[in-house]
């Protein structure tokens, strides 16, 4: 060994501090099974349930008011309203109030679809039954497989409002319920509980469907808006794509995510400003910043950089955000701004930006607060908005 190495050495010996990368390695890893023992009555029983359902597509049910066919997912902006000065006219708009009235019973499927695979994912993580990877299997190919029950991969009429659109670019923020079924699948393959000849119809549907995205004006528009719709697109498009294997888009939704995602809707104090304009400050903030974790963990830690470290040139960074918006999860009352309008008494709940920061970031008081949260919210207005309700697939990591 030459004199020079040996000096190198000795320096790095004696400007790192002793055992702190071991101790955060350790300590990540602790939190992870700790999470692991919190849910894990939570998810078998959840796996139970799974395990007796059988798959409901987009086939099972139909609106009057759709102009797409049977296999077209199909849904109505949330917060549009008949006028009441004449019935049958155009709809109007009241920001964010959900009308009770409109088309909802696919994304009901698909969200009762996500919570399935979520769960028998989950459960095999922690039992290695590969009857679990079955019942999913069941539920994925009725979704994307069999010819009488599939949808489609395109959402021509996702939020549609009467007499103004038969379906929006916005509505693509409605399949973030597919992030789930994809992770679960990946795990899957990953312990090889499935094999590849059966994941390739699926991941068929989801190159087709990334595509869509990729290039149909809904899916520009969306990839495009300022808020948190923009942040789900990237979200989606970076899983779907990690899924596909397709490098090159991932590549663009990390380059998204840090020239784009972090200055433009990030403030340097860590708030969203455009998610606080809105009559849903609170929960705005929290879907967004949840959404841009999990656009980290998906991404991960790469030879092009981890997203989880990274700081935008204006000083944005994921830690950021979570370190603004916490103390308003550990005690809502302590709130700077409006309560929302609708469904402020029922977050937060255990959001995952909370679990995965504490284990990228060893950060003990974030992980006891999620602890101590709601880990199976029944608010259907919640679970809309709370894409990932499985982390323990998550945890798992998917190079």
């Amino acid at each position: 060994m030459s004199m020079l190495v040996l000096r190198l050495i000795v320096i790095v010996i004696l400007f790192t501090p002793m055992g702190s990368v071991a101790q955060k390695l350790q300590s990540s890893d602790n939190l992870k099974k700790t999470a692991g023992k919190i849910l894990r009555q939570h998810v078998l029983t959840e796996a139970a349930w799974a395990m007796k359902q059988d798959p409901v597509t987009v086939t099972a049910h139909q609106s009057a008011r759709s102009t797409g066919g049977k296999h077209d997912f199909y849904s109505e902006g949330d917060y549009w309203w008949p006028n009441p000065a004449n019935i049958d006219s155009p709809y109007i708009q009241k920001d964010g109030l959900t009308n009770p009235g409109n088309f909802t019973a696919h994304r009901k499927a698909m969200i009762r679809f996500s919570r399935i695979v979520g769960a028998l994912a989950s459960a095999y993580i922690l039992t290695g039954y590969k009857k679990y990877a079955l019942q999913a299997m069941r539920h994925c190919n009725a979704w994307f497989v069999d010819p009488s029950t599939l949808m489609n991969p395109h959402l021509l009429f996702a939020q549609a409002i009467k007499g103004r659109a038969t379906g929006r670019g916005i509505g693509i923020i409605d399949t973030i319920h597919f992030l789930e079924i994809v992770q679960a699948l990946m795990i899957f393959q990953k312990f090889h509980a499935i094999e590849a000849r059966q994941v390739e119809p699926v991941r068929s549907w989801f190159m087709k469907y990334t595509d869509w995205l990729m290039t149909h004006p809904y899916g520009k528009d969306e990839m495009n808006a300022l808020n948190n719709h923009g942040t789900c697109w990237v979200m989606q498009v970076a899983e779907f794509s990690k899924f596909t294997g397709n490098r090159e888009i991932m590549n663009f939704c990390r380059d998204r995510y840090m020239h784009v995602l972090l200055p433009g809707q990030m403030a340097t104090n860590g708030s969203f400003p455009l998610e606080l304009k809105r009559t849903k400050p609170y929960g705005y903030s929290i879907f967004n910043l949840d959404a841009m974790a999990m656009i980290c963990q998906i991404l991960g830690d790469t030879l092009t950089g981890d997203l989880w470290i990274y700081e935008a040139p204006g000083g944005q960074s994921i830690s950021k955000g979570i370190e603004y918006l916490f103390p308003y999860i550990k005690n809502k009352a302590e709130w700077p701004f409006n309560p929302d309008v609708m469904y402020w008494k029922e977050w937060p709940v255990a959001q995952p930006f909370l679990l995965l920061g504490a284990i990228r970031f060893s950060n003990n008081e974030w992980f006891k607060v999620w602890e101590t949260l709601d880990h199976s919210p029944t608010n259907e207005e919640v679970i809309r908005n709370l894409p990932v309700r499985n982390p323990l697939i998550w945890i798992e990591n998917i190079p």
